[in-house]
């Protein structure tokens, strides 16, 4: 699958390729890539610290002065504050009977399927800490965008957190991201190394469930990765989305739900300052992809055209449909599932 085109920004599969000349890496982050796309499109960096990365940014500005003649302007300065990200380390291990690999024929292939399972979870649990990742309740991890945009009133980046309305704990949330080194991007702690890791253990001593020893294959998959975001002007949430509302409504064409939506994704675009400071992109979770996607069926003139093969579909509808992928404003809106149907009110 490939990536968004993040012009010169270096993605994880990109580092992995660079990092490893065999190739294995390289495969490994390909299956990775599989189930999260966010995974595909996320630029990473390295961090400057041994455990993150400490940004400085700037928090004012000074307005100027009007002068008259023969009046002084005193000097000025802009105000600055370092903000320190850290890393999380994430791993896991595989062990399968040495027996049991050799009796496939092909000890490589075999340990790469049983190892597909592993990185699986890995994949799932990076993306599920991307999004709901909070230090100040598992410290081991790293901190994600939900804490950081977790409340629509009250701190500075209310501003850009977007509520749909939705009450009880049927929720879900759409992101806009704009990766840019200067606005959002992943790290890696310096001097270590980009994507996921793998050691391969060998023969060893393995234990079954009586302590009892026996020879078996062994890997050993780490990842070292953490978010920063430099500029938070360049996220914006919209949070409490009624998932219960949007699958029932969506079928009817007037007044819907994803009607609704897709102006909330307009306003979204409209809080990005600069839209050419990085690469721009919506992230939903696979139910409210699809209500997307019905809704632009149900406004556009071309469906049958598109479903000839045609790629007009979607261009008279601000939420539309283009080769397949759907877009808001040329904007792709792109799957993450561990985006959840079931988020509490945010207040």
């Amino acid at each position: 699958m490939a990536t968004l085109g993040l012009l010169g920004k270096v993605t994880l599969l990109e580092w992995a390729k660079t990092l490893d000349p065999d190739g294995s890496v390289a495969k490994v982050v390909e299956l990775l890539s599989q189930s999260n796309e966010i995974l595909l499109d996320m630029p990473f960096i390295e961090g400057n610290l041994p455990t993150g990365h400490k940004s400085t940014v700037r928090t004012g500005i000074p307005p100027g002065i009007w002068r008259q003649m023969y009046q002084g302007v005193p000097p000025a300065k802009t105000l600055r504050a370092q903000v320190t990200d850290t890393c999380g380390m994430l791993e896991n291990r595989s062990e399968v009977d040495k027996d049991l690999v050799d009796l496939n024929g092909n000890t490589a292939e075999f340990r790469l399927s049983e190892a597909g399972g592993i990185v699986e979870g890995l994949n799932q649990q990076l993306a599920q800490t991307l999004i709901y990742g909070n230090t100040a309740v598992t410290p081991e991890r790293f901190m994600g965008l939900a804490p950081r945009f977790g409340a629509i009133s009250g701190a500075a980046n209310a501003q850009n957190i977007i509520d749909a309305g939705g009450s009880g704990s049927v929720n879900t949330s759409v992101w806009l991201v704009v990766w840019g080194p200067d606005t959002v991007t992943g790290i890696f702690p310096k001097g270590s190394k980009a994507g996921i890791v793998h050691q391969d253990l060998g023969e060893i001593d393995a234990f079954d469930a009586n302590q009892n020893r026996f020879r078996a294959y062994a890997d050993r998959w780490q990842i070292k990765t953490g978010l920063t975001v430099r500029d938070w002007r360049y996220v914006v949430r919209i949070c409490n989305i009624d998932a219960t509302d949007l699958t029932t409504q969506a079928t009817t064409q007037a007044n819907t739900a994803a009607t609704l939506l897709i102006k909330l994704m307009i306003r979204a675009l409209a809080r990005i300052p600069f839209m050419n400071k990085g690469t721009a992109v919506f992230y939903a979770n696979r139910t409210v992809k699809e209500m997307l996607a019905i809704q632009a069926l149900d406004r556009s003139q071309n469906a049958v055209a598109f479903m000839q093969g045609a790629q007009q579909f979607g261009t008279l509808a601000p939420g539309s449909v283009n080769n397949g992928t759907v877009t808001v404003l040329g904007v792709p809106v792109r799957t993450v599932d561990q985006i959840l149907s079931t988020e509490a009110r945010v207040t």
